[in-house]
């Protein structure tokens, strides 16, 4: 069986486009939420990471994170995370909504990164056929992988550097700050010597 190029790259777009990723600013006392309309049998995965973007930010990147079926039946709950991963497998149709809360802290606002994975059920007469369809199937699961992890290196690399950047702040502000006081402190001992040797005399 003939394949040309232009069918397979087709093919790999549409793969690719089964995961998706984001990154969305999160403010101090707001929440988030999306939704994915999904089918009994689909599975969806989603992982986040939030990071500090704000220069000398308080460093508190824990946020509330859940998911609720097209019920309002609660899926899943986490409170306090900075990151975390969550899979399920859809029992009934409809849309699944699943939302970031930074309602609980008043610090800066954070970013959260987040991506989601789509499997969706197909049966098994469904399958492709040519194994060279298959392979690519798997290859852009796997280069959805290596993004999904270069996006996390990023933001990790993002909020190591704010971190680095506050701390050699503070440093500085604090070295100026023990300069000052130690000028002062010499400044007032040779005042307070002076007037030791001062000659006061009563006229």
């Amino acid at each position: 069986m003939r394949f040309s190029f232009s069918s397979l790259a087709v093919s790999a777009l549409l793969c690719i486009g089964a995961a998706t990723a984001h990154n969305i600013p999160l403010k101090a006392h707001s929440r988030e939420c999306f939704f994915e309309t999904l089918h009994s049998g689909d599975t969806m995965i989603i992982g986040f990471q939030t990071g500090d973007t704000e220069f000398g930010g308080s460093g508190n990147l824990d946020i509330n994170f859940w998911v609720d079926d097209p019920t309002g039946h609660r899926l899943y709950s986490k409170s306090s995370v900075s990151a975390d991963d969550f899979s399920f497998t859809a029992n009934r149709d409809g849309k699944h909504i699943y939302c970031f809360g930074n309602e609980a802290w008043s610090s800066n606002s954070k970013e959260v990164s987040f991506n989601i994975h789509g499997t969706v059920y197909v049966p098994a007469d469904g399958q492709p056929a040519d194994p060279l369809e298959a392979e690519v199937r798997k290859l852009s699961e796997e280069l959805s992988q290596v993004k999904d992890e270069q996006s996390y290196i990023i933001i990790r690399e993002r909020t190591h550097r704010n971190t680095a950047e506050s701390t050699n702040a503070r440093v500085k502000w604090w070295s100026l700050f023990q300069l000052f006081v130690l000028i002062a402190n010499g400044i007032f001992q040779v005042w307070w010597l002076k007037r030791f040797f001062e000659v006061k005399r009563v006229v």
